[in-house]
């Protein structure tokens, strides 16, 4: 740089002398360092071009870092001469150890650690300026420098390292001799929230020791720091408690599992038993392997609810004492712990083995979906809610909670609990993880409690990631990779001195779904990458088509690990609107580049197809929508299918009462009268409207006056995820939008699939229809959710 700033000094000097012109050397740095960054800029564009493609991949680093800048044509070469150097007398041969062990397992190389002052190959410093987590990372000719505080943020820097190298890095594969070109950069990186984390459900279905551990090495590639293993659920008891050895002889098997969606009526089940636990010598094992890659398990002992496969091992902690059988289909069961003195003898007994194996501060112990029915019907219950001066069974779960909580602080631990512990007053150290949205979140952090983020509309990944009709069966909803990278864990409304109070944010992979590692895979990446970077990243540093070039890379990298994972951020979709009483169609793609083609007759779009631009497609007639996408003239994501049904509403205008969730809103309020059905499997799609807690209460334009025959409505039925058919749909029909007359309703809408779809015959002259369909209202007793208001779900109202 100096040798720049003289050429320049001398030049200008030079140039400003013969105009008799002074400029002073304060001038001349502001002068070089606008030059510096023009050419910076132009290097960076210059990085865009093809030619430059492979060499922009190895910097994609997922979660991207608070800043990296790459250095262009200069690299270290790694080989199997390179050495580790670690600092001496602090504890940083976790973080080498497992780069070296990465190294061999591609490479077969052994790379030798020592504890020295070296400053060549790869180099440990201790920086005690540096947050925790927080790291530095420099590569140059020369060899690697990372520093960091501790070895936490040198591990983390040993990921973005890794990914500096050739995919074949994360290859299990020996490659013999070997020279890694590693690209000279710049990094400096530290963690947004000091939670992040996954969670992993190994009751529905059972996962082996094997199985965790290669969840938890995947978990550390992308820098998360915390494991949630729930071990205990109606399904099935997973871990050996000593004082109870029925809880794995029995808790731990059922006779049969459920078949299909929970949904699907009647029922089927495939006869076979199932089941399987973990020893306490195996936890230990996996504890000391995830302790390894800095990542703490928090074990999840479900309580008062979820509990019947400890009640089937242990009839007398339930409120019947008869014997029962482990769950054997999804859904929440009506067994719940019976608040005892026996009860609590044994919880303490349970959580003190549990407590005694795992060293992490934080203990959960569920507390969601509790169903107070038998508490309602039991003698006992009622006689300690009146001892006690409770008022209902809502504070009767408080005070179990904040009992389990006492023995729980007693050992210097700290609870957690789903954000139903909320209910009839928070324990008073609990940390809450917020599920059923931001709303009990928002609330636990105004009060000064800790929060874990985890709303079902950005973090539930059991729930189907595209619209396309040959996903895989999932438990319902929709939760495409976009809409988990834009998740904010930190609410709005939040008091900013309150924000330090949302320490994270956590995904859940609940398993009724997901019977073995490849259906696993496939329901965690890349989603689990998108959560990754919201944990991690800076909000400031977060870009969505950025992150979806980088993953590009990152796919590679998965694969080499032996991930498959789904490839849905390739597909086409669409956004239906309206424009002039018409119906028009934007296609768009997550990746830069994308060419989109489409046919309306069908037939299936080919690169020379007619290609959509920024300019919507006029949707005139009954069509069959087709899209694809081609990048560099190659087949990239499935084909889009829509079938559009022009009947005499769509793409006329509608008005709402009230308004949908945000969550189950996507496709805006005219979805429900574009001419496209939802699907019939998953609620959660662009064309279902969802609503909660409230009636759907509509009046549809349509322009001008006309025959109406028919009004045709489609509900969603899936009492499982508290979706209820609606007690009843009228139609109301008008000449001049003021005065109504009633044309005909449905008083009983049954059906014994999950779609309803009854039809109200109108046969009148109307411009206006008035739509009001009134939802079920609480959910019964004994039901999952119940006490809760059912959700009414509207797709397609077709009007003939």
């Amino acid at each position: 740089m100096s040798k720049v700033k003289n050429y320049i000094h001398h030049r200008l000097n030079h140039i400003y002398t013969k105009f008799n012109i002074c400029v002073s050397s304060v001038q001349i740095c502001v002068i070089c360092g606008i030059l510096f960054l023009l050419s910076f800029t132009a290097c960076n564009k210059k990085l865009q071009t093809s030619e430059e493609k492979s060499y922009i991949g190895q910097t994609a680093i997922i979660p991207v870092p608070l800043e990296l800048i790459a250095i262009k044509n200069t690299y270290f070469k790694l080989d199997k001469n390179t050495t580790i150097s670690i600092p001496t007398n602090d504890d940083w041969a976790l973080s080498a150890k497992y780069l070296k062990d990465k190294i061999q397992q591609s490479t077969g190389a052994h790379l030798a650690i020592s504890q020295s002052e070296n400053q060549q190959g790869i180099v440990f410093k201790k920086d005690n300026t540096l947050t925790k987590g927080a790291y530095s990372l420099s590569v140059n000719e020369e060899g690697v420098n990372i520093q960091a505080a501790s070895s936490v943020g040198a591990f983390y820097a040993v990921q973005s390292l890794l990914q500096l190298m050739p995919v074949q890095v994360f290859d299990k594969a020996n490659l013999g001799a070997f020279n890694f070109k590693i690209p000279a950069v710049q990094i400096k990186d530290e963690p947004r929230f000091p939670y992040r984390g996954m969670h992993l459900d190994v009751c529905r279905h059972f996962f082996s020791v094997d199985d965790v551990k290669r969840y938890i090495d995947l978990l550390a590639i992308h820098k998360f720091n915390y494991f949630h293993w729930h071990l205990t659920e109606d399904q099935g008891w997973r871990i050996e408690i000593k004082q109870y050895p029925k809880l794995t002889e029995v808790g731990a098997y059922r006779n049969e599992t459920l078949v299909g969606h929970y949904n699907d009526q009647p029922h089927q089940f495939d006869g076979k038993r199932y089941g399987g636990f973990y020893t306490q010598e195996e936890v230990k094992e996996v504890i000391a392997y995830a302790n390894a890659r800095f990542i703490t398990i928090i074990p999840e002992i479900e309580m008062p609810g979820h509990a019947q496969a400890a009640i089937a091992a242990y009839p007398e902690l339930g409120c019947t004492s008869e014997k029962i059988e482990v769950l054997n289909k999804w859904g929440i069961s009506e067994q719940v712990y019976c608040p005892t003195e026996k009860t609590f003898d044994f919880l303490e007994n349970v959580l003190n083995e549990v407590m005694d194996i795992f060293p992490g501060q934080y203990i959960h112990i569920g507390g969601d979906e509790c169903p107070k029915i038998q508490w309602k019907e039991s003698e006992f219950c009622q006689q300690l809610i009146q001892k006690e001066g409770l008022k209902n069974e809502y504070e009767l779960q408080s005070y179990f909670i904040r009992r389990i909580e006492k023995i729980i602080n007693a050992r210097g631990k700290r609870m957690i609990g789903w954000d139903e512990i909320l209910e009839g007053g928070l324990a008073p150290n609990a940390t809450v993880m917020s599920w059923r949205g931001m709303k009990g979140g928002l609330e636990a952090a105004s009060e000064g409690h800790d929060v874990i983020m985890t709303p079902t509309s950005h973090c539930y990944f059991d729930y189907y990631q595209s619209q396309h009709k040959e996903e895989p069966l999932a438990i319902g909803g929709f939760l495409p990779i976009e809409k988990v990278y834009s998740f904010n864990p930190i609410p709005e409304k939040l008091d900013k001195d309150k924000t330090q109070h949302i320490i994270g944010v956590q995904a859940n992979l609940w398993t009724e779904y997901i019977p073995n590692c490849n259906k696993l895979d496939y329901m965690a990446y890349p989603r689990t990458c998108a959560l990754a970077e919201v944990g991690w990243s800076s909000k400031e540093r977060r870009n969505f088509k950025s992150f979806v070039q980088r993953l590009e890379s990152h796919f590679k990298r998965l694969n080499n690990y032996g991930v498959k994972a789904a490839q849905t951020v390739y597909d086409i979709d669409a956004d239906f609107r309206t424009s002039g009483g018409k119906l028009i169609a934007f296609l768009q793609s997550n990746v830069p580049g994308t060419k989109v083609t489409y046919t309306l007759d069908g037939s299936k779009p080919r690169l020379n197809s007619s290609e959509f631009t920024s300019v919507p497609i006029p949707i005139n007639n009954s069509a069959e929508l087709r899209a694809a996408g081609f990048v560099n003239n190659e087949r990239k994501g499935r084909m889009f299918e829509k079938d559009i049904n022009i009947h005499k509403a769509a793409g006329k205008s509608i008005e709402l009462k009230y308004q949908p969730a945000a969550r189950y809103s996507a496709g805006g309020t005219t979805a429900i009268i574009n001419g496209i059905k939802g699907s019939d499997e998953r609620y959660g799609d662009k064309e279902w409207l969802g609503f909660e807690a409230k009636d759907l209460d509509a009046i549809i334009d349509l322009n001008e006056p006309q025959r109406i025959s028919s009004v045709n409505f489609r509900f969603f039925k899936g009492e499982g995820q508290w979706i209820y058919l609606p007690k009843k749909a009228s139609v109301y029909f008008s000449m001049d939008g003021s005065d109504y007359e009633l044309a005909g309703e449905t008083n009983e809408i049954k059906t014994s699939t999950k779609i309803a779809s009854p039809t109200i015959l109108v046969n009148e002259n109307a411009r206006y229809l008035k739509i009001i369909v009134k939802r079920y209202g609480k959910i019964p007793e004994g039901a999952q959710g119940a006490g809760h208001e059912a959700w009414l779900f509207v797709d397609e109202i077709t009007v003939d």
